[in-house]
């Protein structure tokens, strides 16, 4: 971890472009100013990992959701071609591959 010291009104720079300002000090309390493009999520450390909980939760409940419907189309017992109920046997079809 880079650890650098500034005071008020001061500034440290992330790259091109985020800024990072020490807007106040009062006592143990810092507020800073970042200037940063709209691409770029700013959150506090807190907010961000909920954020984090929130959408891994979200993707849990799609997957299940998907796994869920998958389940539904599946229907019980054995599995059959669905173009054609019942497949021709004997002679191989028109154009088929034989060994």
């Amino acid at each position: 971890m880079l650890v650098l010291s500034r005071q008020r009104d001061e500034t440290i720079m992330i790259g091109d472009e985020i800024e990072v300002t020490v807007v106040d000090i009062r006592g143990d309390k810092v507020r800073l100013g970042i200037n940063a493009p709209t691409r770029i999520a700013v959150h506090r450390k807190e907010v961000y990992e909920a954020i984090k909980r929130e959408n891994e939760q979200a993707a849990r409940l799609q997957h299940d959701r998907e796994i869920d419907v998958l389940s539904r189309t599946i229907a019980p017992g054995p599995l059959r071609n669905r173009v054609s109920p019942r497949l021709p046997t004997g002679k191989p079809m028109k154009g088929s591959i034989t060994a």
